[in-house]
């Protein structure tokens, strides 16, 4: 049965009426929690404390527009390693205007991820069992992108959990993970703030502070 409809106290308070929902992965060795930054991560870190699993990010710069609707190309860190999609060509001496463009933008991820993780070594991926965690899914782009990232790396499952759902993006990110948690879907989704009466997320300087 999912939630009635009604705004979450903050992103916190969402996370932990989130975190039961993932019980079957309590205490799992393999389990290892990824919050979406920058408003999934006080979401996911309630999760990974309630199932005493690793915490980690994923990190997300959009590039270029795609040629499909709502598409980007995007550079993702995920859990301290970056990865590229396909359509990217980095130079190795940039002379163009894009090259230098995505220099700078990768230049710039790799100086976020280092604020927001504060130095950690990065976290093996492959083989484990991933829960994507966001603070909820409107058109879908974001889970779209962070689940095409994750699942490059192999892990042995990849289920999405989310607090908050429109219905149209549900439907489009459910047959990308093995599993979709989702505690509501209003029929009227606005965007993710809109159910929640906080919704201060944390700047990347004091991501830190969360995954600590």
């Amino acid at each position: 049965m999912l939630k009635q409809p009604s705004p979450f106290p903050n992103l916190s308070a969402a996370g932990r009426e989130l975190a039961p929902r993932l019980a079957e992965y309590e205490n799992d060795p393999d389990a290892i929690v990824l919050g979406v930054a920058l408003a999934g991560v006080p979401v996911a870190r309630e999760v990974a404390n309630f199932l005493h699993a690793p915490l980690d990010l994923i990190l997300i710069r959009r590039l270029l527009v795609g040629d499909g609707v709502g598409v980007h190309i995007c550079a993702v860190n995920v859990a301290g390693s970056t990865f590229f999609d396909d359509e990217i060509a980095l130079a190795e001496t940039p002379s163009t205007p894009l090259d230098h463009f995505l220099s700078e933008a990768i230049e710039g991820l790799g100086q976020r991820e280092q604020l927001c993780r504060r130095g950690r070594a990065p976290i093996v991926v492959t083989g484990r069992t991933v829960i994507v965690v966001d603070c909820g899914i409107r058109t879908g782009s974001t889970m779209q992108v962070a689940a095409r990232a994750v699942r490059a790396i192999e892990p042995k499952r990849m289920i999405g959990a989310v607090p908050v759902s429109s219905r149209e993006g549900y439907q489009i990110i459910a047959p990308l993970f093995d599993d979709l948690i989702c505690l509501m879907q209003p029929e009227e989704f606005v965007n993710a703030g809109r159910w929640y009466s906080d919704f201060r997320r944390a700047e990347d300087d004091r991501v830190g502070e969360l995954l600590a």
